[in-house]
């Protein structure tokens, strides 16, 4: 099997990413590639087409295709395998699945290609272990850095103390010499820093009630280096220094508990970075943006069938531009039975109720508009209960058995055909341990917390091709009910409602702006209890 590249292109032929893994001009993969499109027929459901020399493996993407090119000669299972595989790597990576947001996240796409195919064969490689591979983060190196910003703190408070105790004794050492206390003065401030000491007269109560010390031209002559600084009580600590002892404090703690459990750090030393990257991923670039969000709340029995079911959904809206404010938002409500819509107080609920179009009430007044940051406006709102169990999309099993002085717990879990899962977390709680547990079988990948004494069960997608898993591990003695509640987390691209933004209506007229829709359902509380 060789495979000669690996390409995202438009259905109309226009090459968006393309990795090579041959030598191979550019003339000639840009032919390939040109090829294409007029090799595939209309109505057609094979996912290949083979030329004279090559074989096209391909696999639509929306309105793309992603596209391998291989020699006649390749094992076409095998490519068909890793095409698959590169279709979970595109989601996770592209953030929309056009044109813009292929060609944002270029690079990131090339390097995971690279992990998967090495010099046309394929890498026995899984999605989780492609995106470790690709964050490069090293547990080491993150030690290092909190080891030495731990120095780093200690020095800056034996430096913060040897200058407190320097100004001290220079006090005391004036008090000795001139003696005696001039009641018309107040105490003065001692500030500390590394560059310079300064000692300043004030007023108010330092030193004692009311009293003061006499001051000479020599600490005079401190005084004067003060650069300004406002007078305060001498008994008051250097600037930012309770701060920073609880930092080292906090820090010297976490060290401790690392040699104390011998695990690695997790954590990066300035976690507000990544929380940045990822709010900047997810700002709105288009002039109007719709978000459709449903929460769902799941509470099943673990001997069986279901006792709460609730989704809670909201559309919003989203306006950079004052100049966009006055439109009005035409939807799909998609026929659900079970889904009772409920409007802003401010919208026009005749013009909701008879053409599904949400508009203000006053047409003269405008949407208001936010900056990127902002969650936006909430247009519409829903609410879906049921006691159907069919609705579920994801149900658990937990078989936990003694068997001597050890308890075997099988876990299963069957999805519902309604959504493809995403990032799925079941969070399975223990007994308190003194080793994490022996997972004797797992479909996905696991985390023990043993902080929380929390086995987590991690699976990246949940499609047609694993609609069930299991997990299997080995504990010691425990009751079954120490096992429950199970907690799930995921999140899906699709809804129960099916809403949809059918069209912007512009109401001063002209061309509507362009909008974008974001649809998600998110657990705000599954559980197995």
């Amino acid at each position: 099997m060789v495979v000669l590249a690996a390409s995202i292109v438009s259905k109309n032929g226009k090459v968006l990413v393309s990795r090579q893994f041959v030598d191979m001009s550019r003339i000639r993969i840009e032919g390939l590639l040109a090829a294409f499109p007029k090799l595939i027929g209309i109505g057609k459901q094979h996912t290949y087409v083979e030329t004279e020399n090559v074989r096209y493996v391909y696999q639509p993407i929306e309105a793309l295709y992603l596209l391998l090119v291989t020699n006649k000669q390749s094992n076409i299972l095998d490519d068909l395998e890793t095409l698959r595989l590169l279709s979970k790597l595109v989601p996770e990576y592209a953030m929309s699945l056009d044109e813009e947001g292929i060609c944002q996240t270029a690079f990131e796409l090339i390097f995971a290609f690279d992990e998967v195919i090495s010099l046309g064969h394929k890498e026995n490689v899984t999605v989780a272990q492609v995106k470790q591979y690709c964050e490069m983060e090293s547990h080491e190196e993150k030690l290092h850095k909190l080891l030495l910003q731990n120095k780093i703190d200690e020095t800056k408070r034996r430096m913060k103390e040897e200058a407190s105790k320097i100004d001290q004794m220079k006090i005391e050492k004036n008090r000795g010499n001139k003696g005696g206390f001039m009641s018309s003065m107040g105490s003065g401030r001692i500030e500390s820093s590394f560059s310079d000491m300064s000692i300043s007269s004030g007023g108010g109560g330092g030193f004692g009630s009311g009293s003061g010390f006499g001051l000479t031209n020599d600490i005079d002559s401190f005084a004067s280096k003060s650069k300004g600084r406002q007078p305060s009580s001498a008994t008051a600590p250097p600037k930012g220094l309770g701060m920073k002892l609880g930092k080292n404090q906090r820090a010297n703690q976490f060290l401790e508990s690392l040699k104390a459990e011998g695990e690695m750090i997790v954590e990066d030393a300035q976690p507000s970075k990544l929380s940045s990257h990822i709010a900047a991923a997810h700002q709105p670039t288009d002039p109007v943006t719709l978000t459709a969000e449903e929460k769902l709340n799941v509470t099943l029995k673990r001997d069986g069938g279901m006792s709460n079911f609730d989704v809670q959904g909201q559309l919003s809206l989203q306006i950079l531009n004052p100049e966009d404010g006055l439109i009005q938002v035409q939807i799909e409500a998609g026929g659900n039975p079970g889904v009772i819509f409920k409007t802003h107080p401010n919208m026009n609920k005749e013009l909701f109720a008879n053409e599904n179009i949400l508009g203000l009430r006053d047409p003269s007044r405008p949407f208001p508009t936010g900056q990127t940051g902002d969650a936006g406006v909430g247009l519409l709102k829903w609410r879906m209960q049921s006691a159907d169990e069919s609705m579920v999309p994801l149900t658990i099993n937990c078989w936990p058995s003694v068997s001597g002085n050890e308890t075997f717990v099988s876990i299963e879990y069957e999805a519902s055909s309604m959504f493809d899962l995403r990032n799925v977390v079941i969070s399975v709680p223990l007994p308190a341990l003194r080793e994490p547990p022996s997972v004797r079988q797992i479909d996905g990948e696991w985390r023990y917390d043993s902080r929380n004494s929390v086995l987590e069960w991690s699976i990246l997608l949940i499609d047609n091709s694993n609609r069930s898993g299991s997990m299997e591990f080995v504990v010691p003695p425990a009751d079954s009910s120490s096992f429950f509640p199970i907690s799930v987390r995921f999140s899906a691209t699709s809804t129960y409602s099916e809403l949809k933004v059918v069209n912007i209506l512009p109401l001063k007229g002209g061309a509507p702006p362009k909008f974008s829709q974001r649809t998600q359902l998110i657990t705000e509380n599954y559980q197995v209890a």
